[in-house]
């Protein structure tokens, strides 16, 4: 980084549909902190959903998670520039990521090693002691969970680090056997890379759902057997007749649709196993008899990407999980506005991505 560099671009979360490019001074890092060059950061989900607004803005300011203005993106990955005196096993110069979460180490779930239920955790892109990645530069925070990155990892493919991360983890939630049959509803990035990961556990078969044809032309090239438009057909009478009228073993739910969700209760089989990774931005309706008094499933949520940031990497980097088509745009941090539009309104968007420093 030059010497005279002191003052950076970030995009700021003011509040829901108030969003502000900023010049900054550049973060300086303490003894156990670095400062990453940011190469690139995925638009999520949840960051649409925060900058739309949704349940996070409908409690009092000192209770919402999110505490405002905050430089939002948790995505990221990039160059360390810069590292304090006490960082051991990173170098200035290397690549590398940090997963979303910033575990506090000291709760029941950090000592016992579960640290992404952390009572007290902190997240890159929600706090002020955690900026994220919609900036220039960004401060690793001294808590950070990291992990290198490869050179010959590109910046499409390392922005997919955290999205596949998450689809992993959903994925071994499931358990999913050989003789299984697997849906998987939404496929975006994470559902890509959940029909991916599911893919290496060689199932009977892998069902895909969506509603874009180039999602599910995807999701064809990354293991899935067929995929379902649920526009088109009756899904879960599709599903009971490729299963002899029982249903699927397993069913992914990473559309964040209150219809997916009982689509998906209303085609797993009894005593099958329902996994819910998708967030939605509002309360959703479903029938709860169906998990007891009907069918006794194994209900199961999904939160965040635990554990498999370096399998992940390792797949990526030898090819195992495919990334090829997932990243469909990428702009600068100026065309933030653009950028944002596009992943919520371009029928061909998957996974938008922010390029701070340009390409």
């Amino acid at each position: 980084m030059s010497k005279e560099k002191r003052t950076m671009d970030a995009l700021r979360l003011y509040g829901p549909m108030d969003m502000r490019l900023e010049t900054l001074d550049i973060p300086e890092c303490g003894e156990d902190e670095m400062l990453l060059r940011v190469l690139g950061c995925g638009i999520c989900g949840s960051d649409l959903k925060n900058f739309a607004g949704g349940h996070e803005w409908n409690v009092p300011p000192e209770e919402r998670f999110i505490e405002t203005p905050v430089t939002a993106g948790h995505e990221f990955y990039g160059e360390i520039v810069a590292k304090g005196s006490r960082v051991e096993g990173y170098e200035v110069g290397e690549r590398m990521i940090s997963e979303q979460i910033i575990p506090c180490g000291n709760c029941r779930f950090c000592q016992s090693g579960q640290y992404w239920m952390c009572q007290n955790l902190r997240m890159y892109g929600f706090q002020n002691e955690a900026n994220g990645g919609f900036a220039q530069y960004m401060k690793i925070h001294r808590r950070g969970v990291n992990h290198h990155v490869p050179k010959e990892v590109t910046v499409e493919q390392a922005a997919l680090i955290e999205p596949y991360a998450c689809g992993m983890h959903a994925v071994e939630r499931a358990r999913i056997q050989h003789d299984d049959i697997v849906v998987v509803s939404g496929l975006g990035a994470i559902g890509l890379s959940m029909v991916a990961s599911a893919r290496l556990a060689i199932p009977r078969k892998i069902i895909g759902l969506d509603l874009r044809e180039n999602r599910q032309a995807l999701a064809l090239k990354f293991g899935a057997d067929l995929v379902l438009d649920p526009s088109q057909c009756d899904v879960v009478k599709e599903i009971r007749g490729l299963t002899g009228g029982y249903g699927c073993d397993v069913y992914l739910e990473a559309a964040g649709s209150e219809a997916s969700v009982s689509q998906g209760l209303a085609a797993v089989r009894n005593l099958g196993r329902y996994v819910q990774f998708g967030i939605f931005s509002r309360d959703i309706m479903a029938n709860w008899n169906i998990i007891g008094d009907e069918k006794e499933l194994d209900v199961l949520g999904s939160h965040l990407g635990p554990r498999c940031f370096d399998a992940v990497i390792s797949g990526i980097a030898s090819g195992l999980l495919p990334t090829q088509g997932v990243v469909t745009h990428k702009f600068g941090l100026e065309q933030w506005d653009e950028a944002y539009r596009t992943a919520v309104e371009d029928p061909e968007a998957i996974k938008v991505v922010i390029v701070p420093n340009g390409t």
